[in-house]
């Protein structure tokens, strides 16, 4: 299998490269692929000649997208636009990655793919207008919404706590958020299930489309901050206090959604993808930052 992968560096697309070890990957990213600009697209996939395409590149900084909505919509929306439709151009099968920030989050139970979108900020809205000129430039598209991705590289919600822990002696984390996170590992295992099937399916069959996945089970960012430390300390690591807060008591430039969940029934319907258990992934996540658990030591030491 031939792949192109849009982004080179960031989580989810390390986290193919290892996946698809052994088959032609080609990640990159700007200079030498910018969804900007058309000519770094064609140039590109000339290079390639890819049997699927991937983009696992965006612009994700939620709050500074509040401020710089030009290159938001630049990246999310007309980027990916872009690449979708050069990859349509070959007969090529398309996957892109979305976001739980497309959902205001006030319905009160998890989302399903036919919920209508109402992001809150630039961020959300860039990546809303990005899924639908996504579809509209290749039918044979597959857009994975997910959310609180995380892995053992970049910057990421359990490399934040396991640096603060080691700094201070109470963690504040908001418990009113809720949702789930997801490795980008687990997404990379779910586009290597998927890719026989998107290779061979023609435009409308049902492997295209709109799909969540995302870990499980839910929980907030409280409950998944606890449960970083608690398997930090069994590796050996300090083990502050970490204190419940409301996201009021923790401003931010943008506006999160307070319940992101996402419904996962219809990926496992459709491909036979089940949510990967977060508490597992963590665990192999920790067990590449730290090393594993050490010998004597319980989830409650200190």
């Amino acid at each position: 299998m031939r792949l192109l992968v849009a982004g080179r560096e960031g989580q989810v697309a390390r986290a193919l490269a290892a996946r698809f070890a052994g088959h032609a990957l080609t990640a990159l990213e700007p200079p030498a692929l910018d969804l900007t600009d058309r000519a770094s697209i064609e140039a590109a996939m000339a290079a390639a000649s890819p049997d699927a395409v991937v983009n696992a590149a965006a612009y994700t900084a939620v709050d500074r997208a509040e401020d710089d909505a030009a290159l938001a919509e630049a990246v999310n929306r007309d980027g990916a636009a872009n690449l979708a439709a050069a990859a349509a151009a070959r007969g090529l099968p398309f996957i892109h990655f979305s976001t739980d920030y497309v959902f205001d989050g006030r319905k009160g139970a998890p989302y399903v793919e036919t919920d209508a979108p109402s992001p809150l900020g630039v961020y959300g809205r860039s990546k809303e207008e990005g899924e639908r000129a996504v579809l509209a430039a290749n039918p044979r598209s597959a857009i994975l919404r997910t959310a609180w991705v995380c892995s053992p590289v970049g910057g990421n919600f359990v490399k934040t706590m396991l640096r603060l822990a080691a700094e201070r002696d109470e963690l504040r984390v908001v418990a009113d958020q809720h949702g789930a996170p997801t490795f980008a590992a687990d997404l990379a295992e779910a586009v290597f299930a998927m890719a026989p099937r998107l290779l061979a399916a023609p435009a409308g069959d049902e492997a295209f489309g709109l799909f969540h996945l995302s870990g499980a089970p839910h929980t907030t960012w409280h409950g998944f901050a606890t449960e970083i430390l608690a398997q930090a300390a069994m590796r050996g690591h300090r083990r502050p206090a970490v204190t419940p807060i409301a996201t009021s008591d923790y401003p931010t430039r943008a506006t999160r959604p307070a319940d992101g969940r996402l419904d996962c029934t219809k990926i496992g319907r459709v491909h036979g993808i089940a949510p990967a258990d977060w508490r597992a992934s963590l665990a192999r996540c920790l067990d590449e930052l730290i090393g594993p658990p050490s010998a004597g030591l319980k989830e409650g030491a200190p």
